[in-house]
């Protein structure tokens, strides 16, 4: 599993491992790993041309020491400080030592104080720092540290332009400049890297959007922190995955590997039961009830489903339900599923058609399935906070209807309302954008409820399993609902079989 942390814990973890080790001895560590990165981004390192943009804190030292390791193996190395006064000053003297030179943001010379040093001649007047920029083979963006809030500031936000107009490959320290290492918010400009290392440990803004988006690759070195059991945010991997996947046994039949209830479509949106149940039935559950008036539609797709046109109290015992998907605004269904004793799953018209406190009041496990829209709308504010600030809107939604919540979008994050470490989805591709795709990632996670999986589990696993399959079905291009819905099968079987 991956994990990320937040800047408070990296920073305890940091505390305590310096206490035991020599001055300076961590942030070698954090510049060597940094260094190794940038010299297998570059290939060739001798004769190419580096740039470093540094600020004031450890980030700038961290870079300043990486740009020294690149010099002695013959690259031209140049430090734009942004603040010369308040450069870290032994790494600054490496730099130096090894054969790099810095210069202000005007491009004059910078002494051993951090002081203009005159001109610097006619060639330096001219090359200023974004005009290093343009002819650099590799940009090291060690501007602002985790610690960094809100945008950049107007110099550093006017080179961070340049960098991304420029053919040199932007390699970011620990994380972008610019973005919120906590939340992965992005409340201004930021540099845009196509390579992030960081150390220690993930920080939440390098998996979710949109700061993940300004991340690029990112690559994790390891500096010897000790860090807490509890993470911030989790990502799955196969292995976690592949261990909540339910499995039948020779002792298993339809019942005993549950049922699941799909409450879904209307006379005007029968796909959204077919796509459901289609989702459901590849989602592990032993079988499937449909109640709804697309029973015909979902009988002629899907035989294998029992059909119930009696609502659901009277639809016959099922392990859990999905109630909402094309629902319309028939909310007789979705108020007799919350009213029962099993695990429930909320997606599209059954989140505006639920009542709060029902759900609230509700001592089974509920699963919340919202896109931003249908988030910012329950939450009362509009979409672009949403999108702006997902882990806490998921948070936030969580807390509100003592639910966990599953917010899909370009980050997909599972919050559960006890607290505890948000997940994120690792897989996916926007190709998933496509109608009836969260159709069938609901009977898809609600299958995984009725087969005994927790609701952060379901959810968890639901995501993953179909941000897979998209990529399966899509392959670089356009894909269906159904199409997604076909390529389940063949990710779990990559799942499992790794």
């Amino acid at each position: 599993m991956r994990t990320a942390y937040s800047v408070e814990t990296v920073r305890a973890a940091e505390r305590e491992l310096m206490a035991r080790l020599p001055d300076g001895a961590l942030m070698q560590r954090a510049a060597a790993g940094l260094a190794a990165a940038c010299a297998d981004l570059l290939g060739r390192v001798y004769g190419r041309r580096v740039v470093l943009l540094v600020g004031s804190g450890d980030n700038g030292g961290d870079a300043l020491y990486a740009g020294a390791r690149l010099a002695r193996r013959g690259a031209g190395v140049t430090a734009v400080l942004l603040a010369p006064e308040r450069a870290h000053p032994a790494g600054l003297a490496a730099l130096r030592r090894a054969g790099g030179r810095a210069v202000r943001v005007d491009g004059r010379a910078v002494d051993g104080d951090g002081r203009a040093a005159g001109s610097g001649g006619p060639a330096a007047e001219t090359q200023g720092a974004e005009r290093l920029i343009e002819r650099a083979d590799l940009l090291l963006d060690g501007i602002v540290g985790i610690g960094g809030k809100g945008g950049l500031r107007p110099d550093a936000a006017r080179l961070a332009e340049v960098a991304e107009r420029s053919r040199a490959a932007v390699v970011a320290v620990d994380l972008p400049s610019g973005v919120d290492a906590d939340t992965g918010e992005v409340r201004g400009a930021a540099v845009r890297a196509d390579l992030t290392v960081t150390f220690g440990t993930h920080k939440p803004g390098l998996l979710i959007d949109p700061a993940r988006e300004y991340a690029g690759s990112v690559r994790l070195v390891d500096i010897g922190l000790a860090l807490p059991e509890e993470a911030e945010l989790e990502a799955l991997q196969h292995a976690d995955v592949r261990r909540l996947l339910p499995v039948p046994t020779g002792e298993s039949d339809k019942y005993r590997r549950g049922v699941v209830g799909i409450a879904a479509g209307s006379a005007r949106y029968p796909g959204a039961a077919v796509l459901a149940v289609y989702g459901a039935l590849r989602g592990g559950a032993g079988a499937v009830r449909y109640v709804g008036p697309a029973g015909d539609a979902v009988i002629a797709r899907f035989p294998e489903t029992l059909v119930s046109d009696r609502g659901p109290k009277h639809a016959g015992r099922v392990q859990a339900w999905v109630v909402g998907p094309g629902a319309g605004d028939d909310a007789s269904a979705v108020g007799e599923v919350l009213a029962s004793d099993v695990p429930v799953l909320i997606d599209a018209d059954g989140l505006r058609l639920a009542d709060r406190d029902a759900v609230r009041a509700r001592t089974a496990p509920t699963l919340m399935t919202p896109h931003a829209g249908e988030a910012a709308a329950l939450l009362g504010v509009p979409r672009e906070e949403v999108e702006g600030a997902r882990l806490a809107s998921a948070r936030e939604l969580a807390g509100r209807y003592d639910a966990t919540v599953l917010l899909k979008g370009s980050t997909t994050l599972v919050a559960d309302a006890g607290g505890g470490a948000v997940r994120v989805n690792p897989t996916g591709t926007a190709w998933l954008a496509t109608a009836g795709s969260g159709d069938v990632l609901s009977g898809l996670a609600g299958s995984l409820l009725a087969s005994g999986l927790s609701a952060p589990d379901a959810g968890s696993v639901g995501a993953y399993l179909h941000g897979l399959a998209g990529r399966f079905a899509a392959d670089g291009a356009p894909v269906g609902a159904h199409d997604v819905a076909e390529a389940v099968p063949a990710a779990w079987r990559d799942v499992t079989d790794a």
